[in-house]
């Protein structure tokens, strides 16, 4: 089946406009209908800070250093070695948000100050957060509204009081907007034959039936012998393909182990490799392992952004590092000089003077940058960076043999295609079977769009959640595919039924973890019923545990303004949280240690309920199933909330949801839920509830127990 690809790229552009939209007005909504306040104490601003410092950080950015302001701290009498007002409060800013700063009304301006921040701040990245600063990188050109320069408007705050706010990121969306105008401008003369096949036009080259056998994909020699049968197959498929090859790896299979033999056997082909992902940590997994092999790489992206370890691989660490990069050391020096000078002088002229004179500064700094980074990218036969990243300036016209795309079934196509435009052949990594990215705006969650291809037949199902690995699979069918089958995670009992039932029983277990128990954890750990069973759940059948929306939870009190009530209805279960306390309690008295316990759930209204659990047991770690993606632990409690008489499971039967929750744990999942409210919600639902009953330890809970722990 063909596609039509400018219609196809028109389709991506639209959908891309409703998604943008949509994170928009969720961001706006955010700081029109909430005060600094209620949107710090629900973790996505901080209110009341001054400008402390200034400096130039990495790469020539601006960097703002925030501190309370001492006129409004009450928990400190004392300034703190930033010159502001004690410790920050409680807050959820984190290194690499997207932030809008601006400055702060007081009293009766707060509610229009609010409305109007996104029209009067800067946008920056959080580079640091401390006890008492955060630090925060403006856009040099990013001021919104009338502020034209990011850097000038800092420089105007003088010792005013601003405050921050994590807003939606509209970068990502320019890129990939302008990925899909080149596409849907091509003639089909340009089309390479690599386009062509990923869009239909052509078959994918064959490959050899038995690689191992082939005289050129079977003579390899390789870096890691310990390699598993599936994983070498994987990576000689990957290698033997001429335009595009899927490797599809389930939870625990080693995918990223394999990615890095992958890598390791291009270079010895002579390649050069780009290597993506949609999030900067599934980028940096990468950097991390590949680091030790010794091999010339460099890695793009805003280092705020960055674990602590790839700093050193970073462009904007290796442009000062680097031979080249002593070319700009000297105007970064002076540049750091005017930004201090800033700080120290009252004088408004003065002060714009001083800006006028760092513009320039500015203007030649990155003049002699982008020849350093030139230099530093056409040099690395391995460039590493988000999907989005491929589209800065630093990547213009390079062009590459292979792209490598890591978590692909996470990733929005139009993103994959910001570096596809590059390469001649792409490997995608993923697995389609866990959760899709997450899509916000409705019409495109709701709705899909149809668009004809040349023949006049009907493609259906242009939706965001369709992401270039289902679709390809789709469209070529499993031959272009290769599955990694022997897991390193779980217990073989807890990964039985999403063996069976998605992956269609082809996962083994590996020996060295197939009957490993809680009570086999390197430290010292009680014999019990919670230590010595891999699987058990908890059934709360019987009505006894009834959920509730937020409504029902706020009303007859003044609504409080939480995580999840700012992003929409949630469910929650008073008595399946008290269930969780009690198992956790359990484990942690058998020795288990807190931090090798996790608690998830699919609703953000549960986990505002499990929160206390933090202080209760400090180190243990407790997210939404969707946020845990990717993620493991020794022992993973999923609480299933839902429990009424109509039998509504609502986002709970998304089974690609289910599978992440039951993928997480390496010794011990504990399900807690109500079968009988469960197994109405699907077929793949209700199999489950049935496979738990016969093969977890069913336990139903005591509720005087329950009542003393309460």
């Amino acid at each position: 089946m063909t596609i039509d690809i400018s219609q196809f790229a028109s389709t991506q552009l639209s959908l891309l406009a409703s998604e943008l939209a949509a994170e928009i007005a969720e961001s706006s909504a955010l700081v029109s209908l909430h005060s600094p306040q209620a949107l710090q104490r629900a973790g996505v601003a901080l209110a009341n800070l001054i400008v402390s410092a200034q400096r130039t950080g990495l790469g020539g950015k601006t960097v703002v250093e925030l501190a309370p302001d001492p006129a409004t701290t009450s928990t400190s009498t004392s300034t703190n070695s930033s010159g502001g007002g004690g410790d920050l409060p409680e807050h959820g800013i984190r290194v690499g948000d997207i932030v809008l700063l601006a400055e702060q009304g007081s009293g009766r301006e707060r509610k229009r100050e609010v409305r109007e921040m996104e029209g009067s701040g800067v946008k920056g990245v959080v580079t640091r957060v401390g006890r008492a600063v955060v630090a925060v990188a403006v856009d040099e050109g990013g001021g919104q509204g009338k502020n034209e320069d990011g850097e000038g408007f800092v420089a105007m705050l003088g010792e005013k009081r601003v405050w921050i706010v994590k807003v939606a990121d509209d970068v990502t969306f320019r890129r990939m907007n302008a990925t899909m105008e080149k596409l849907a401008k091509m003639e089909e003369r340009e089309y390479s034959p690599f386009i062509r096949v990923l869009f239909g036009l052509s078959s994918p080259s064959p490959v050899p039936a038995d690689l191992e056998r082939d005289e050129e994909a079977g003579e390899i020699e390789w870096v890691d012998p310990t390699l598993n049968d599936s994983q070498k197959d994987a990576i000689r498929f990957a290698l033997a393909s001429r335009e595009i090859a899927l490797i599809h790896g389930p939870p625990g299979t080693g995918k990223t182990h394999t990615l890095i033999e992958l890598i390791l056997q291009l270079l010895k082909r002579n390649l050069r490799i780009l290597v993506c992902g949609p999030s900067n940590i599934s980028v940096d997994n990468i950097v991390e392992r590949l680091a030790p092999h010794k091999v010339p790489l460099i890695r793009l992206g805003h280092p705020a952004r960055l674990l602590p370890s790839v700093l050193s691989h970073s462009l904007d660490v290796l442009t000062r590092t680097s031979e080249a990069g002593a070319i700009v050391k000297d105007v970064r020096a002076e540049m750091d000089a005017k930004q201090a000078s800033i700080r120290k002088t009252r004088s408004g002229r003065e002060r714009k003077a001083i800006y006028a004179e760092l513009k320039e500064l500015r203007k030649e700094y990155r003049e002699r940058e982008r020849r350093c980074v030139s230099n530093l990218v056409a040099g690395s036969r391995v460039v590493l960076t988000t999907l989005h990243g491929a589209g800065g300036f630093q990547l213009r016209d390079e062009q590459f043999d292979v792209v490598i795309i890591d978590e692909a079934s996470q990733a929005l196509e139009a993103q994959c295609w910001v570096p596809l435009l590059a390469a001649k052949k792409a490997i995608c990594a993923g697995d389609h079977l866990q959760l899709p990215p997450t899509i916000k705006s409705l019409n495109s969650k709701n709705k899909t769009t149809s668009r004809k291809s040349k023949d006049g037949a009907e493609v259906k199902g242009a939706t965001l959640e369709t992401t270039l690995f289902d679709r390809l699979l789709k469209l070529h069918g499993p031959s272009i595919k290769r599955m990694l089958t022997t897991q390193y995670r779980m217990h073989e009992k807890i990964m039985r039924f999403p063996s069976d039932e998605l992956y269609e029983g082809k996962l083994m277990a590996a020996e060295s973890v197939k009957a490993r128990l809680l009570i086999d954890l390197p430290y010292d750990v009680q014999k019990t019923d919670d230590t010595t069973e891999p699987l058990i759940f908890i059934d709360t059948q019987g009505g006894d545990f009834p959920e509730k929306n937020e409504d029902e939870q706020d009303r007859g009190a003044s609504k409080k303004l939480t995580k999840s009530s700012l992003y929409g209805d949630s469910k929650s279960n008073e008595m399946e949280a008290a269930l969780v306390r009690q198992h956790v309690r359990s484990l942690v008295d058998a020795g288990i240690r807190p931090e090798d316990i996790a608690v998830v759930t699919p609703y953000n209204a549960q986990l505002a309920i499990l929160a206390p659990l933090k202080e209760m047991f400090p180190g243990i770690e407790l997210g939404s199933v969707d946020g845990f993606q990717g993620r493991e632990k020794e022992a993973v409690i999923v609480s299933l909330v839902r429990s009424n008489p109509d039998g509504e499971v609502g986002f709970l039967g998304e089974k690609r949801r289910l599978n992440v929750a039951m993928t997480r744990p390496k010794r011990s999942l504990t399900v807690i839920g109500d079968s009988e409210t469960v197994k109405r919600g699907s077929k793949f639902l209700k199999d489950w509830m049935e496979f738990l009953e016969e093969n977890a330890e069913l336990r139903y809970p005591d509720l005087a127990a329950l009542a003393q722990e309460a």
